[in-house]
């Protein structure tokens, strides 16, 4: 029997309304359902549509704020401080980018930092919004009220996986950068986990500091924790890069791991910068553009297996989702089944 497949209007729209009938008014409503799908189409499916249903909960509770705006905290004319009232993510997302493109034009670069968001979904999902304009842009986040990973040579986690994003234009299709610095995420191992699984390498440690790839080592006593990007051998760099990730957004925003917990969030560094205040954007994308046909035009190291440029998979992937449809992971719809029968929401019918 063949995969259900799904329209992603329909997607859309089911989350949408799932999230109005929480609580959320249109326009939040639809930020959130966009950018859910959006990373289903790019193939994050922990990051799509699995989140919902910890999202329809959080709005159940009122660990997620409905309504308001994000409290101005500082203005200068190339960097805004926000507190982003546990409001939803996504839509905080797209509400700072569109601040940060406008500050930009005007002064080459635009900076929003965001304390206290609610979780912000799939960071690939927003690069392209501002690669599409010419605009390189630059998107870090931690979550201070967790920790799952931990320092190099250390046993007690510190960080959240805490990644780094970066949408760069090239004239051709853009660069789409979406690394975690540690080894693997918490989505990843949380779904493994459910489903008695294990990691294809050994990205964990256990609380004796034994490497694993086993993901109930993170819920069994003492507790092991996910090793930073490059494991035992060479950690010490997503170490160093989860540090940087603290600074930018800990830092910055001046709220982070000194402060007491509230829940699932995001603390966030979001920066867009202009190449034609500087050398230029036809400059800027004859260079960006060599690199990306130099490493396009590297001798693979597997035949049949070319050089990829990051992201080019993604967009692959959501071009033929949009055309042909989409294939949910397959625990996600029964995980939302209960939400859409409390709500009142019709399940989307499959396109086959």
């Amino acid at each position: 029997m063949s995969e259900p497949i799904y329209c992603a209007e329909s997607l859309a729209d089911f989350a949408r309304s799932l999230l109005g009938a929480a609580g959320l008014d249109e326009e939040r409503a639809d930020a959130v359902a966009r950018i859910l799908v959006e990373g289903d189409l790019m193939g994050h499916d922990t990051h799509g549509l699995a989140l919902l249903p910890g999202y329809l909960g959080e709005l159940e509770t009122g660990r997620m704020t409905r309504h308001g705006e994000p409290l101005v905290l500082a203005d200068a004319p190339a960097a805004v401080t926000w507190d982003g009232r546990r409001l939803p993510g996504p839509w905080l997302m797209l509400k700072a980018m569109d601040l940060a493109k406008e500050r930009a034009a005007r002064c080459g670069t635009g900076t929003v930092v965001i304390r206290r968001s609610h979780h912000i979904a799939c960071l690939a999902a927003y690069l392209k919004r501002a690669t599409d304009e010419g605009l390189l842009m630059l998107l870090t986040c931690s979550d201070p009220n967790n920790a799952s990973v931990a320092p190099y040579g250390g046993l007690d986690p510190v960080f959240t996986p805490n990644p780094i994003s970066a949408g760069i234009p090239t004239g051709d299709a853009p660069m789409l950068i979406d690394i975690s610095t540690s080894a693997t995420t918490n989505g990843l191992t949380g779904r493994l986990h459910k489903e008695g699984r294990r990691l294809p390498a050994a990205w964990l440690i256990d609380g004796h500091g034994r490497p694993s790839d086993d993901p109930a080592v993170l819920f069994t006593e003492p507790k092991g924790t996910i090793l930073p990007l490059g494991g035992l051998d060479s950690g010490h760099k997503g170490y160093g890069l989860s540090l940087l990730v603290e600074a930018l957004t800990g830092g910055l925003a001046g709220h982070g791991r000194a402060d007491g917990r509230e829940g699932w969030g995001a603390t966030v560094f979001l920066q867009v910068i202009d190449p034609r205040a500087f050398a230029g954007l036809d400059a800027f994308t004859r260079q960006t553009g060599e690199v990306a046909h130099q490493c396009r035009a590297s001798r693979p190291a597997r035949a049949g297996a070319p050089v990829r440029l990051p992201g080019q998979q993604g967009l692959a992937l959501a071009q033929a989702g949009r055309e042909r449809g989409v294939a949910l992971y397959p625990s996600i719809l029964p995980a939302l089944e209960p939400w859409a029968l409390k709500l009142g929401i019709a399940l989307p019918a499959p396109r086959n």
